[in-house]
């Protein structure tokens, strides 16, 4: 799949506000609103996980090549995953939701 194709915007399936694609080069992954996000790859950007549940947001964490990440669980599986914040983009993500988490 095209990066074209990965970077769209979608209504978020836990709190339901619109989320618009990316504007800095990367794809959106996870709500700026509430931080939430599917559990629908399993190569990033690939779309091809069928397990599709909600991802929680469990922590922030910092590495020194990658900055701020976002710790999701799957609320389904279990299954762990890290995605960069969004910030510096159109709709960057919320301040008040990141500091709740870390």
């Amino acid at each position: 799949m095209a990066r074209q194709e990965e970077n769209t915007g979608f209504a978020c399936a836990n709190c339901g506000e619109m989320v618009l694609a990316l504007t800095n080069g990367s794809y959106r992954n996870h709500c700026p609103f509430c931080l939430y996000s599917l559990h629908v790859d399993n190569k990033p950007g690939d779309r091809e996980n069928i397990c599709r549940s909600l991802m929680r947001p469990v922590s922030l964490i910092y590495k020194s090549k990658k900055g701020w990440q976002i710790l999701h669980e799957c609320k389904k599986c279990k299954q762990i995953s890290v995605n960069k914040i969004a910030e510096m983009t159109i709709q960057p993500d919320c301040i008040e939701a990141l500091a709740r988490i870390s």
